[in-house]
């Protein structure tokens, strides 16, 4: 793979990343499109790392936020003492299906 290759499809993933639809099987069917090889399953990874790094970088303030709010009502006991307490741990909640 070259640099180009890798741009394009780094733009792929980052233009349908957070579409309601796979942007890993976009990284699937552009190099089929494009009669390119197939970028494996390591590229894959590290570029939907950057996606994760970008959007943690982009909300490290909210992150922050609800990280100390949730370890705070961990430490008073209980859990849903404010606002972002609640959403850190409806967060926590709604992810355990995902995992």
């Amino acid at each position: 793979m070259d640099w180009i290759q890798a741009i394009v499809l780094g733009i792929v993933q980052g233009l349908s990343e957070f579409l309601p639809i796979s942007s890993t099987a976009h990284l699937r069917i552009v190099p089929e499109l494009l009669a390119w090889s197939d970028p494996g399953t390591e590229f894959s990874a590290v570029i939907q790392l950057g996606t994760l790094v970008a959007v943690l970088l982009f909300f490290r303030k909210d992150v922050v936020q609800l990280s100390s709010a949730a370890l705070e009502s961990l430490w008073h006991r209980n859990l849903f003492e404010t606002p972002e307490s609640k959403m850190a741990w409806s967060i926590a909640a709604g992810t355990i299906p995902v995992v």
